[in-house]
């Protein structure tokens, strides 16, 4: 039986790392008005999915999937959510 999950990937620079994008639209959200916006950080959104035997081996897949395409282990942290969305039988 396989299963097909949506995986919904957070990443985002580590917060020692500076963020010049999150630093600008800081600085455009205070020349707006908005004082009270006192840090702003940029990140990346994923959507993707993934057929899988199981969620274990899914999230394996995934964890290497973000360690070698997603994200930049150096700079960045990711986090994701796993949603089964379909399962398949193998029953026609």
């Amino acid at each position: 039986m396989q299963t097909k999950y949506l995986a919904k990937i957070f990443v985002t620079l580590r917060p020692s790392v500076l963020d010049p994008a999150g630093v600008a639209v800081q600085s455009g959200l205070k020349q707006m008005g908005y004082e009270n916006v006192d840090q702003v950080r940029i990140g990346k959104y994923i959507e993707l999915t993934i057929t899988s035997s199981d969620e274990k081996k899914a999230r394996q897949d995934l964890t290497s999937i973000c360690d070698q395409m997603l994200a930049n282990p150096v700079i960045e942290n990711y986090r994701f959510d796993l949603i089964e969305v379909e399962t398949q039988t193998g029953v026609f």
